[in-house]
């Protein structure tokens, strides 16, 4: 596969230095000819760095739907900017409590790659997402005198773009706070900067369990055998890897593709998390696949490959009323004697003892 700048793929900070941030940068195999994208970037920014630019094979394959922008992005009408209402339940900027014990806590307004379908599209890379010492010391604040939170959420942005000094001064200050017990990770560098996950990443990071980390990837071009080396070095110092992919319709909306993603994650020591139905974001409508998309799925994966390669189909409700599963209905009938249809169609009966006669 053909690298798109003569630069070494070991440094992540040169690879960072050198992503392509405008539309004119796009080598010409992979430029949509007949596009106009200056009017999509000036709303909507660009990153793609030369690793994962590298992956790409071809225009309108899964990794260039991404990455690569559409001037469609601008004609969405459907979906709000803030569908999960994180700045009206911000008490701090760049913190969000939604739920009573959890908060998310964002240190990084930057990304290794602006996906195309971000959740947070109207703010990651541009001048009005700022995150100073200020912002991250009313962060820490609002965390010591809230002691309900007792599990903390670190994202961005991409916590893991922050140098290593910084990210441990950050953890340092959330690990002392005495009602915290959980600290996260949220990023997605093992997937689309991994050579970012150095030895000594994950010797600085090793110090501060429990900690877990919750990475992302969408469609099994993107583990390579870069990702599965940053991979195994988080998982080596100890910290259980989970994976959050977003369904994206001409990306992985179909049966095949998820189940291989899950064989492949597990492979690599990352375990199925969740599947995420597209947030209703502004400017990613065109990602949305229907519900019943992510059903099938998921009856095309219970039973049909290990469970431990099973993760949870959710939803992220608008308007900040938080997550709900949404599982396939194997239930036919209710009462004494209960009736199940299984992966295989076939149907069984199971006594409830609440109301089996005695």
């Amino acid at each position: 596969m053909d690298r798109p700048l003569k630069i070494s793929m070991k440094n992540w900070q040169k690879l960072l230095q050198a992503s392509l941030t405008h539309p004119e940068e796009i080598p010409a195999r992979l430029r949509p000819a007949t596009w106009d994208l200056k009017a999509v970037t000036a709303r909507y920014p660009m990153r793609i760095n030369p690793y994962y630019l590298g992956l790409i094979r071809h225009p309108g394959d899964p990794l260039w739907l991404q990455s690569i922008p559409d001037p469609i992005e601008l004609d969405d009408r459907i979906c709000p900017e803030d569908p999960l209402e994180e700045e009206n339940l911000s008490p701090v900027p760049n913190l969000v409590h939604k739920y009573p014990d959890r908060a998310l806590f964002l240190i990084n307004s930057t990304c290794a790659m602006n996906c195309r379908f971000c959740t947070r599209k109207r703010k990651v890379g541009t001048p009005g997402f700022r995150i100073d010492s200020a912002t991250l010391g009313q962060g820490i604040d609002y965390l010591e005198r809230t002691p309900a939170i007792r599990d903390v959420l670190i994202s961005g942005g991409d916590p893991l773009l922050l140098d290593d000094d910084r990210l441990e001064w950050i953890l340092a200050r959330v690990r002392r706070i005495p009602t915290v017990s959980i600290i996260r990770l949220g990023s997605r560098v093992p997937c689309t900067l991994p050579m970012r996950v150095t030895t000594g990443l994950a010797r600085m990071l090793k110090k501060f369990h429990p900690l877990y980390l919750n990475t992302h990837f969408n469609h099994p071009d993107e583990i390579t055998p870069e990702a599965a080396k940053a991979c195994g070095r988080l998982a080596d110092a100890g910290i259980p890897l989970g994976c959050q992919t977003v369904l994206l319709k001409g990306v992985n909306d179909q049966e095949v593709i998820i189940k291989q993603l899950m064989q492949k994650l597990l492979h690599i020591r990352v375990k199925p998390y969740y599947i995420f139905q597209g947030d209703m974001t502004r400017g990613t409508n065109h990602f949305r696949t229907p519900i019943e998309t992510g059903m099938k799925i998921m009856r095309a994966l219970i039973g049909h490959t290990s469970g431990m390669g099973v993760p949870r189909f959710a939803i992220d409700l608008p308007g900040g009323f938080g997550k709900v599963p949404m599982t396939p209905d194997y239930l036919v009938r209710t009462g004494g004697e209960m009736i199940f249809q299984n992966y295989q169609g076939r149907y069984c009966s199971y006594l409830d003892p609440e109301v089996a006669p005695e």
